[in-house]
């Protein structure tokens, strides 16, 4: 069995294990297990969710049991993130490209979140998203306050957000001295802002320096695949031209307030992990 979507109702008081294994017989408990470590098992009481990952729990009659199974997911494996910055309350990451920024019914091992969860052995919070084939910075709150605190400055457009993007082709002179894309998404209002960094040839691209005013879903990927030149590697605007290994979107730098000092911070991506480094050797300003 590769794929299922199921729910049952807890009539009495059995280990989650033994449940699982009795309504499941098809799959083994060493794979309903890894399911459960890995996040595809959920638990609902009223109208309480959350995944459960302990094997022995211990469930009681009027709860739900879920379980949404997919073992090409759950066979994934992606690369590390890394914590660039721990501020207490909130922390800093490095997300590399391929890891998800939360989970979804079907798991969460593929995601920062739980990564983060791991690493710190404390609550973690999702204060901003990054699309999985980006890379780049990404906030994470461990505090209720300071998840509210900091979203808030994403939702208010006061947190500063840069970006290097490479896009197909040559932008005309009129397009670079206009340096903003105003069209609106999703019948919403919003500008992304951009300059020049440098120009590549083989294949031809450009890499910008990119910022948000407003933050709508794969806002930049679709503005500029809006002006004929979508990002490079970008598999869902992209086109057969711009097709390349790598979705070549990162974000570079985040300057926030921080929720405890109420000072502005601000970090930039280290050079060695910036794209702009490994692929754009060549570029000629």
């Amino acid at each position: 069995m590769t794929k299922l979507s199921r729910s049952w109702p807890v009539t009495e008081e059995i280990e989650a294990i033994r449940f699982l294994s009795e309504q499941v017989p098809e799959l083994s408990k060493s794979r309903l297990k890894d399911a459960m470590v890995k996040g595809c098992v959920w638990l609902q009481q009223g109208k309480k969710q959350k995944r459960l990952r302990r094997a022995q729990t211990l469930l009681l009659p009027g709860q739900q049991l879920s379980l949404h199974y997919d073992a090409a997911i759950l066979q994934r494996q992606v690369a590390a993130s890394a914590l660039l910055q721990d501020f207490g309350a909130y922390s800093l990451w490095w997300k590399p490209a391929g890891v998800l920024s939360q989970g979804s019914l079907w798991g969460d091992h593929l995601s920062l979140l739980r990564q983060a969860e791991l690493a710190t052995k404390r609550p973690v919070f999702l204060v901003h998203r990054l699309d999985r084939e980006a890379s780049g910075l990404v906030l994470l709150a461990h505090q209720s306050k300071a998840a509210a605190a900091l979203s808030q400055q994403f939702q208010q457009s006061t947190l500063g957000k840069t970006y290097h993007v490479a896009v197909q082709g040559t932008l005309a002179d009129e397009v670079l001295q206009r340096g903003e894309i105003t069209s609106s998404l999703d019948g919403k209002s919003c500008i992304t802002r951009f300059s020049l960094l440098s120009s590549l040839q083989q294949p031809e691209q450009s890499w910008l320096q990119v910022q948000l005013l407003t933050g709508r879903k794969h806002q930049i990927r679709r503005h500029f695949a809006g002006l004929g030149h979508p990002v490079m590697g970008d598999p869902r605007y992209g086109n057969k031209a711009s097709m390349a290994e790598t979705l070549a979107l990162q974000a570079v730098a985040l300057e926030w307030q921080c929720p405890q000092s109420r000072q502005r911070r601000s970090f930039a991506l280290p050079n060695h992990l910036q794209l702009i480094q490994q692929l754009g050797n060549g570029g000629v300003e």
